[in-house]
C-alpha cells in the first residue's frame, strides 16, 4: 500500500519535501535565514519589496482525475504554483527572489505526491529560468481536500514598477507567450476523448494547462524598453485588457487577423471539440502570458507580438472596433 501523510509526522513529511524544494541550502545573496525557523529573513536591496500569492484548490482550480483520464499529479500542482506566482513578479517588470509554499492535505494524500510537487514546484523556478528565486519556507496542514498556496517576493533591481495604470493612446498593445493553447488543454481534460488516445499535438495543449511556461524575462525587458502598462494574462486576454484599460481610462482595441493567425494552431482540437479557437485566445488566460502597452517608437521588441492599439476613449476592449462576446474567466460567476 502507499504511504500516505497520514503515517507520517509534520516533521518526517518535511524532511521527505526540504531536499527536493532545494530549500537546505536557501541562504543566497538574497536570503539570509531560510527554513528551519519561525520566519525567512530576505534582503530587500533597494528597500521595496513585490509580493504576490495564488491559492490551487482540489476541484476548484483542478481535479485529481479529469473527465478524459488524465490524472493530476503533485509535479503538475507544484509547476504551476510556481509558475502562476512568477508570473506576476514578471508583470511589474520584477525579478523573483523568494517563494512561500503552504500546504493543506488530506491524510490519506499519498507521500510520493506531495514529494513531487516539491520537484514540480523546484523544476518550474529552474526550467523557467527564475533561478535568483529560492524556497524559503511555508507551512503544511491537514484538511479536507488538497489545497496549495504559495506567494512570491521580487525585486525590481532600482526601476519603478509598470503597472496597470500607464497606458496611453496612440501606444502599441503587445503580448508575450501563448494565448490559447492553455484553454484548449482545459476543454480536452473536460472532454470525453481520452487522454491516452490523444495525439502529441493534442497532450501537448493539456501539458500547457497542466505546467504553463510564462515568458519570465520579456517583464524586465519591456520594463527597460520603457512599456508604459503591463499585467499577467491570468483570467482571459479579454478581461484582463479590461482591468488594464479601467486602470489607464483608455479603449485598447485588439487587431482581429492577428488574433486569427494566433487561434489557427489550435484547430486541430477546435475541430475534436467543435469549438471555435478564436474563443480559446480570447478567454483563455492560464498561459500566464504578459500583455503590455509600449510607445510605437520601441517596436518590434523582442519576444512580443503586435496585436492592438491604445486609443482614447471609454474603458473598453473591442476586437475590430466590436464588443467580443467572450470576456474570459471570473472567479465568482456560476
Amino acid at each position: 500500500m502507499p504511504l500516505t501523510v497520514n503515517q507520517l509526522s509534520e516533521s518526517a513529511l518535511l524532511e521527505r519535501i526540504l531536499p527536493r524544494l532545494g530549500a537546505g541550502s536557501a541562504v543566497s545573496s538574497g536570503v539570509h535565514l531560510g527554513p528551519g525557523d519561525d520566519a525567512a529573513l530576505v534582503v530587500v536591496p533597494d528597500g521595496r519589496v513585490l509580493i504576490s500569492i495564488d491559492t490551487q484548490v482540489q476541484d476548484m482550480d483542478f481535479r485529481l482525475q479529469w473527465a478524459n483520464g488524465y490524472r493530476t499529479t503533485g509535479f503538475d500542482v507544484g509547476w504551476k504554483a510556481a509558475a502562476q506566482n512568477l508570473s506576476d513578479i514578471n508583470a511589474m517588470g520584477g525579478r523573483p527572489t523568494s517563494l512561500v509554499v503552504s500546504c493543506t492535505l488530506p491524510g490519506s494524500t499519498e507521500v510520493a505526491w506531495v514529494e513531487e510537487l516539491a520537484e514540480g514546484l523546484s523544476a518550474a523556478v529552474r526550467e523557467l529560468d527564475a533561478s535568483t528565486c529560492v524556497v524559503v519556507g511555508g507551512d503544511l496542514g491537514r484538511g479536507t481536500e488538497i489545497s496549495v498556496t504559495a506567494a512570491v517576493t521580487g525585486s525590481l533591481d532600482g526601476r519603478a514598477p509598470v503597472v496597470r495604470s500607464g497606458a496611453q493612446p496612440g501606444d502599441v498593445v503587445v503580448h508575450a507567450g501563448v494565448l490559447g493553447r492553455a484553454a484548449a488543454g482545459l476543454a480536452l481534460l473536460e472532454s470525453d476523448y481520452e487522454y491516452g488516445s490523444l495525439q502529441a499535438e493534442l497532450r501537448a495543449l493539456v501539458e500547457a494547462q497542466c505546467r504553463p511556461r510564462p515568458p519570465l524575462q520579456s517583464g524586465p525587458a519591456a520594463a527597460e524598453a520603457g512599456a508604459t502598462a503591463m499585467m499577467d494574462v491570468s483570467d482571459g486576454l479579454v478581461r484582463d485588457a479590461l482591468r488594464l484599460a479601467s486602470a489607464s481610462s483608455v479603449r485598447i482595441d485588439f487587431d482581429p487577423e492577428v488574433l486569427q493567425r494566433l487561434a489557427d494552431p489550435l484547430g486541430a482540437a477546435a475541430h475534436l471539440l467543435g469549438r471555435d479557437p478564436l474563443e480559446w485566445v480570447l478567454g483563455g488566460g492560464e498561459d500566464h502570458g504578459l500583455l503590455a502597452t509600449v510607445n510605437p517608437n520601441v517596436m518590434p521588441l523582442a519576444g512580443f507580438t503586435a496585436v492592438g492599439s491604445v486609443e482614447a476613449g471609454l474603458a473598453e476592449v473591442t476586437v475590430g472596433s466590436q464588443s467580443p462576446a467572450n470576456v474570459g474567466w471570473d472567479h465568482f460567476a456560476d
